[in-house]
């Protein structure tokens, strides 16, 4: 007896649709893309189609452990739970109190839904997490420009006729701040109906073969080109604007700084092609601007982000169909406007600016390390593997070793939560709900599903939602159930809000109205039906039990431009020109006098990667995905190097083996994210263990206004085995 069941891909940030079967006993027999799906229309990549064996890893744990000197045990749940509540009756000043929440929960629907209740009942500032590692960036320039840090514009790809797209391979990433299934697909239709796409990168990726023009750039020069592009565009008189803006003269006298000629000087690119690209952009029916991780972990990466957004804006193409757009997210639900701002608070130690309620992962180390109030003694993990991705990761891994207490929210002992104290994992992906809160806010096109659990849990299993609320109500010392709290506050502003669509109704009777078998499905059926295509709202139909309908999942319409509702700033116009950037161009002029190193490093996507935890399948490793280091062969030739090469930075070194290829500049070496796994418990990953790049990476390099850490652009020295220098 098999079944056949549909459910969205958790792994990365495309949303796919999969059709799973499943024989008696619950086991995954095949995953295919699931063709009924309106948004990924059966595409399927590498790490969907092996969802099955990720989900039955061996090595995941079932139990909670915790550990007693340098031995682990199995424990029951009360008992973890237990320990957890001691170690934070321990501590006196909440001050001393960190959490780090990583990637996966981004894909996680109990990671969105409570991650925030569990900071406000730990009651501290030191949130840390992956966005300071991959996209702060984007959320500052778009906080600044447009108000709000999720008002990113995503590049209309259905309908664009010209895309230029920098420090992005979606090819191999399948897309990110940019959420488009089969984006390989997408990309092919641009130039199938007669547009066109360039890639400008430092490495011919496979998005960059695809693409009609592949331009070579130096890593951390992004700013630059895209200041050079401004400056002719404004230069030339080929400017569009289609909103009204505060600022547009000092992005003039900024951009004067940057002719094509100084440009070109600091990026390798022609200023012939910087100009051409400029009135390309100018001269297309529809265009959009696209940039990515590429540029975000890089030394002037806010500086980046807000350039891309001023090319769309000054070309006309921002919040039109065929340029960069806002999506319109099922749960979206109207805030008010209050003047985006960061710095609230600082770092104890380096006193790097506050971004979005956190700070970088770039200062854990030194919180952890430094003594005085406020010193980091307690922390409190949730998926990810700061070890292994976060800048100078050896560093972390010592500074974990000191703590007082560390609890771990993981599926695996790994890099990271080996050095926690208690370890709580969820159960398998299978046994979640799913439904993507924080990626259909960058959807190309609107559309929303919901994947119920397809495997109960066991009797004494809590679920990831449970394990989250549960040490919520630990840190916060209440009893009572935390989702029915949130609805009622949630419910409560609702009726207080005008245009609601429930203004003045009675809570009790709408809380009663609400469907769902577990909380989070129920806090999931108000967002829907308060959203914008929403029963409640007076706009549509949309609930819980309409996508329960609907197992394929909605298609809710094309992007529509929505800037006025969009638009949070205090002025209600889009400021074009932020003073905390444009006073962070000084910088970027500044840096112009200085000599690019000889070599440096940047990272690299691999299509069967996204994290470390896909590393210990065996499907997803070995072939192209392995850990090289990418090299010109003449830079092989120069540096007299054979087989393997010991890469050194500021911060460490690695040995560590080359892949010789035309593919990238010369002057730059490249090393796959996520590797490192030497000793670990887990199989498969120890079997190919690689290096971390992130021992070369350097925490004291951040981007000025986000505290981004900067991965891309970091100068290092390439010698061969053997040789011995001081260091």
């Amino acid at each position: 007896m098999t079944s056949t069941v549909h459910r969205t891909c958790p792994l990365c940030e495309a949303v796919c649709g999969l059709t799973l079967t499943l024989d008696e006993g619950g086991h995954v027999t095949s995953v295919r893309g699931d063709r009924d799906d309106p948004f990924s229309r059966g595409f399927i990549c590498p790490k969907g189609a092996s969802l099955g064996r990720l989900d039955e890893d061996p090595d995941r744990l079932r139990k909670p452990l915790i550990r007693e000197g340098e031995l682990w045990r199995e424990a029951n749940w009360e008992e973890a739970f237990d320990t957890v509540r001691q170690a934070l009756g321990r501590v006196t000043d909440r001050r001393s109190v960190a959490v780090y929440l990583g990637n996966p929960n981004a894909h996680s629907m109990a990671g969105q839904l409570y991650a925030t209740p569990l900071i406000k009942a730990l009651g501290t500032r030191n949130i840390f997490s992956a966005s300071t590692a991959d996209q702060m960036p984007k959320h500052v320039a778009s906080g600044l420009m447009f108000g709000h840090p999720l008002a990113v514009p995503v590049p209309d790809l259905d309908r664009t006729d010209y895309l230029l797209m920098l420090g992005a391979n979606p090819l191999e990433s399948n897309g990110s701040l940019c959420t488009a299934p089969d984006f390989p697909g997408r990309l092919k239709a641009i130039r199938a109906r007669g547009g066109k796409l360039v890639v400008v990168d430092p490495r011919r990726t496979r998005t960059a073969a695809l693409a009609d023009e592949h331009v070579f750039v130096r890593p951390g020069s992004d700013a630059y080109l895209l200041f050079g592009l401004v400056h002719t565009l404004l230069a030339e008189d080929l400017v569009e604007l289609r909103h009204e803006v505060n600022g547009l003269d000092e992005v003039r006298e900024a951009a004067k700084h940057f002719p094509p000629e100084v440009a070109a000087r600091r990026t390798g690119v022609p200023a012939e092609t910087i100009v051409r690209l400029a009135r390309e952009l100018a001269g297309a029916r529809t265009a959009a601007v696209y940039a990515r991780i590429g540029t975000c972990t890089a030394e002037f990466g806010t500086l980046a982000q807000w350039l891309v957004d001023v090319l769309n804006v000054l070309t006309g193409n921002l919040d039109r169909p065929g340029g960069a757009m806002f999506p319109k997210p099922a749960t979206e639900f109207g805030a008010g406007r209050r003047p985006y701002t960061t710095g609230r608070w600082r770092s104890r130690v380096r006193g790097l600016p506050e971004c979005n309620g956190e700070l970088p992962v770039a200062t854990l180390a030194d919180e952890i390390e430094t003594g005085g109030e406020g010193q980091i003694r307690f922390l409190m993990t949730v998926a990810g593997n700061p070890v292994l991705s976060a800048p100078h990761g050896a560093r972390l891994d010592q500074a974990f070793a000191t703590l007082d207490f560390m609890v771990s929210v993981d599926p695996y002992l790994n890099e990271t939560t080996r050095h926690a104290n208690v370890i709580l994992p969820p159960p398998r992906m299978l046994q979640a709900g799913h439904y993507d809160f924080a990626l259909l806010g960058f959807a190309v096109r609107n559309y929303a599903r919901y994947s119920p659990p397809l495997l109960p849990l066991g009797d004494d299993r809590p679920s990831e939602a449970q394990i989250l609320a549960r040490l919520a109500m630990i840190a916060s010392g209440l009893e009572g159930d935390l989702d029915e709290f949130v609805i009622d506050q949630m419910l409560r502003k609702a009726v207080d809000t005008p245009g609601s669509g429930v203004e003045g109704r009675d809570v009790s009777e709408l809380r009663e109205s609400l469907e769902g078998g577990t909380g989070a499905e129920r806090r999931l059926d108000l967002m829907l039906k308060l959203g914008p295509y929403g029963e409640w709202s007076g706009k549509g139909e949309l609930s819980l039990r309409a996508l329960l309908d609907n197992p394929h999942g909605l298609d809710l319409g094309a992007l529509e431009p929505r800037l006025p509702e969009v638009l949070k700033t205090a002025s209600g116009v889009i400021e074009l020109a932020p003073p905390q950037l444009v006073e962070d161009v000084q910088r970027l002029r500044e840096r112009l006098e200085q000599e690019p190193p000889d070599i440096v490093l940047i990272g690299r996507r691999h299509l069967r990667s996204n994290n470390s935890w896909l590393h210990n399948v065996a499907p997803l490793v070995g072939g192209s995905n392995t850990c090289t280091l990418q090299i010109n062969p003449a830079d092989v030739a120069r540096l007299g190097l054979d087989g393997h090469a010991v890469v050194r930075s500021a911060t460490g070194e690695v040995t560590v083996p080359l892949e010789p290829t035309d593919t990238i500049m010369p002057g730059v070496v490249s090393l796959p994210h996520g590797w490192g796994h030497s000793g670990s418990s887990q199989g498969v990953a120890a079997e190919h263990a690689g290096v971390s790049v992130n021992i070369l990476t350097d925490e004291s390099a951040v981007d000025v206004p986000s505290g981004n850490a900067v991965f891309n652009g970091v100068p290092v020295s390439i010698l061969p085995t053997g040789v011995i220098t001081a260091h």
